[in-house]
């Protein structure tokens, strides 16, 4: 699995970061890890997966995490999370 982080400001992409799991653990277990290397990376906490969130990460395989998904205050408009290859 191959998963798509990347972070934006103002319509510019600030900084991106991807994360291949070749594991035997589940999809959602990949996908939190992945998030949990991703906001590491980015030096910021990790976000709430709201409804709104995982409903549009269902459907599209991809989701926004705005400030509303984080408990501090980050130093972009939003993360966006994108799987581009699946097992």
């Amino acid at each position: 699995m191959r998963i798509w982080f990347k972070s934006w400001k103002d319509n510019h992409m600030l900084h991106d970061f991807m994360v291949e799991d070749e594991s035997d653990e589940t999809r959602t277990h990949k996908i939190f890890n992945a998030v949990d290397k991703a906001c590491y990376e980015f030096d910021t906490s990790k976000p709430v997966w709201l409804d709104s969130t995982i409903r549009e990460f269902k459907r599209h395989g991809k989701a926004r995490f705005g400030s509303d998904n984080f408990v501090d205050d980050i130093p972009f408009d939003y993360l966006e999370i994108h799987v581009i290859e699946e097992d």
